[in-house]
């Protein structure tokens, strides 16, 4: 009995730690194997994509049918064209920059995703060789907290108050006052957008194959989704009541569905999904401490803006983006996102009533400032 145990122990050991080396060794294979393919798959779906002609799409297909600059005033906008420009055409544009209020020219670009973020992350990184500012970033996240600790409220904002000026700060991250701290505010600035189309565009985003593979490169220690739940689309979510699907209002969910959230700040009541506290402190938040907040329907309008009130990082952005949009309407662009039936949009937007109303409230911000500079080629903004 004794010899059997010391063969047991001397034997069973090794070959139990090869056999679980080898079977590590086949699903890492197996698993680059499938990332090869998948990544395979999209080089080849946007080969096809630019083979049949210029970028039609800024982003996730917000903007469509976009010509370049040079030679075409046909650049689609938004809804711009069809609003009263003359109600604001008595206003100041002064009253209406909060950057002038800064002495140091430090911008915070606390980004909402799936508003065409990581394309004006792009316009800015570009933008800071001709404009001569330092452009930083933060790295990429295991999970992505908007919501931070005091303790890390005082890093992150000491952090920026390090970088020297002028310098840009980019993160997936709620308004911070930076004041509270004793440290001076940055220029803050954002961007929108239609919060169904919005939510839709998320639902989609991780789903892609891209997306995935590129967290499980970054984060190998990260499970691979099921096959259930990459297949199902959003209109079977909504009309079947899956709990993904559902917005409630009060709810704190975890796919960045609300809005006002990162525009209300890290207190705990502006986590409720489309609850009024949420919107009124994102209104005042927007009102007195961000210098633009774009809309990502609007983009020349959005454009024209952030050169007018924020030139010291945006002059020229307009002229450099349509010169080069080629470039910049690829980025994150979700060729996996099917078309949802409109339908199915108005039952969502039932629950997004105060998520509209931040949105309309945004638009209309961003209108006013535009107006006030009676710029004469304001018609051409809005074809």
């Amino acid at each position: 009995m004794t010899t059997l145990a010391r063969l047991w122990r001397q034997y069973v050991p090794a070959r139990v730690s090869e056999l679980l080396a080898v079977v590590s060794l086949t699903s890492t294979c197996m698993l680059f194997l499938h990332t090869s393919h998948l990544q395979s798959q999209l080089a080849t779906y946007t080969n096809q994509l630019d083979a049949s002609g210029p970028a039609s799409t800024f982003t996730n297909g917000a903007l469509e049918g976009v010509a370049n600059h040079k030679g075409s005033n046909q650049r689609k906008s938004g809804s711009c064209k069809n609003y009263d420009w003359e109600q604001f055409r008595h206003l100041d544009p002064r009253s209406l920059n909060n950057t002038i209020h800064h002495n140091k020219m430090t911008l915070m670009f606390n980004r909402v995703p799936k508003v065409g973020s990581q394309s004006t992350m792009e316009l800015l990184r570009t933008l800071s060789y001709k404009n001569g500012f330092t452009f930083h970033k933060d790295r990429p996240q295991k999970v992505e907290n908007i919501k931070l600790t005091e303790r890390e409220q005082r890093r992150l904002v000491q952090l920026v108050d390090v970088f020297r000026p002028p310098s840009v700060y980019v993160k997936h991250v709620c308004y911070i006052n930076f004041t509270t701290f004793n440290i001076t505010q940055p220029i803050y600035i954002n961007m929108v957008r239609d919060p169904v189309e919005r939510v839709i565009s998320w639902y989609y985003y991780v789903r892609a194959p891209w997306y995935f593979v590129e967290r499980k490169q970054a984060f190998p220690e990260l499970p691979l989704p099921s096959p259930a739940w990459l297949r199902k689309d959003y209109e079977t979510c909504v009309r079947t009541g899956d709990r993904e699907c559902q917005y409630q209002e009060g709810d704190e969910r975890p796919d960045f569905a609300q809005l006002t959230e990162f525009f209300c700040g890290q207190e705990k009541e502006c986590t409720g999904f489309n609850t009024d506290y949420a919107l009124q402190k994102a209104k005042e938040n927007v009102e007195r401490n961000y210098a633009v907040v774009g809309v990502l329907e609007d983009l020349n309008t959005t454009l024209t803006v952030l050169e007018h009130y924020v030139p010291r990082f945006f002059k020229g952005a307009k002229d450099h983006y349509w010169n080069e949009v080629q470039k910049f309407s690829k980025v994150n662009r979700n060729i996996y996102k099917p078309q949802v039936p409109h339908e199915v949009k108005e039952i969502v937007r039932k629950n997004f009533t105060r998520e509209m109303e931040f949105y309309e409230f945004c638009r209309r911000r961003l209108y006013m400032q535009y107006a006030a500079l009676k710029l004469p080629q304001q018609e051409d903004d809005c074809r």
